[in-house]
């Protein structure tokens, strides 16, 4: 049993030694502890760094291409170099590295295929009281949209079995944990959250600018996704109100007409039989993209296979 813990890096010089040194060098049912790093497009010394320490793999970017981007890279050597148990945690030493045996140990037992470690948010000092909210926000409305029961959906502190990794695919740039956790729950991907401990912050955030860069950018993914893995769904929701409301407008300039007077709303009418003919063109919409999103399915599972192939031969592992 081999896992590989891989760490995404930009310009993280100063703290992925710290960082490293956390990381555990045994575990009770591993039988190979292997390290990597996706450096991010750096321009300091942080492949240096990495080297100097030990680390067995670097993924390399010229340019930075983004926290989901180097995550996909990440799992992608992970996978050639046949890691049975991906773990994805941070440079900056946020998480408790010796932690990752409460990641593992689930997938190890057979009772899931992606451990997502929940922080303690409201213990956290260095989140401010907008953030704490806007985390347990963020994660209620992933929650919803993926019908999984995660309570940290933007921790990055997380544990992937080879079947599961082969599986995800991340479209957005801006980051991988959301849409994954939305994926993983269209694709029912056996999903549990552990408790994890944090570390005091070594430096700020380097995800976002601002709380509204944050909020915005976040919110686009998790709509993203949800148009993605449940179109149907989502744009039903906005069919039927558009449907309703102009139902509800033409129900009122029906009991203007029968009271005599009609006449002076024929806006109304106007209004009420657009927003029919939008909600019905909605549905229709949501049809269409149901179909897409089925074909979007084939697509993943041949993707998986190609990939189970690739990965294994890679590997030197049996296809069977």
């Amino acid at each position: 049993m081999k896992l590989i813990i891989q760490i995404p890096c930009y310009n993280e010089e100063e703290t992925l030694e710290i960082a490293l040194n956390e990381l555990p060098r045994q575990i009770e049912g591993i039988d190979e502890i292997e390290y990597l790093i996706i450096n991010d497009g750096s321009q300091d010394g942080t492949v240096a760094a990495a080297r100097r320490w030990g680390v067995h793999y670097v993924v390399n970017f010229k340019k930075n291409k983004g926290l989901a981007r180097g995550f996909m890279a990440g799992l992608d050597a992970c996978l050639k170099n046949g890691a049975d148990i991906i773990v994805n945690t941070d440079a900056d030493n946020q998480y408790c590295g010796q932690d990752i045996e409460k990641l593992v140990r689930p997938i190890l037992e057979g009772k899931a295929d992606i451990v997502i470690g929940a922080r303690p948010i409201d213990q956290t000092e260095h989140f401010s009281p907008l953030k704490k909210k806007l985390q347990h926000f963020g994660s209620w409305v992933v929650r919803k949209a993926s019908r999984t029961d995660i309570p940290d959906a933007p921790s990055g502190f997380r544990a992937y079995s080879r079947e599961a990794a082969m599986r995800l695919n991340v479209t957005n740039e801006y980051t991988y944990t959301l849409e994954t956790i939305v994926q993983a729950g269209r694709e029912k991907i056996p999903m549990i959250s552990v408790p994890i401990r944090t570390n005091a912050e070594l430096r700020p955030s380097r995800l976002f600018g601002s709380m509204f860069g944050y909020v915005k950018k976040s919110m686009l993914t998790i709509v993203r996704a949800f148009m993605m893995y449940r179109p149907l769904q989502f744009f039903s929701v906005i069919g039927l109100v558009l449907f309703l409301a102009g139902t509800a407008v033409g129900i009122r300039f029906l009991v203007l007409f029968a009271a005599g007077d009609g006449m002076g709303h024929v806006q109304s009418l106007i209004l009420s039989s657009m927003l029919i003919i939008l909600g019905v063109m909605t549905f229709i919409v949501g049809l269409q993209a149901d179909i897409i999103a089925a074909n979007r399915k084939i697509l993943e599972d041949i993707q998986y296979h190609v990939r189970k192939l690739e990965y294994d031969r890679e590997a030197g592992k049996d296809e069977g």
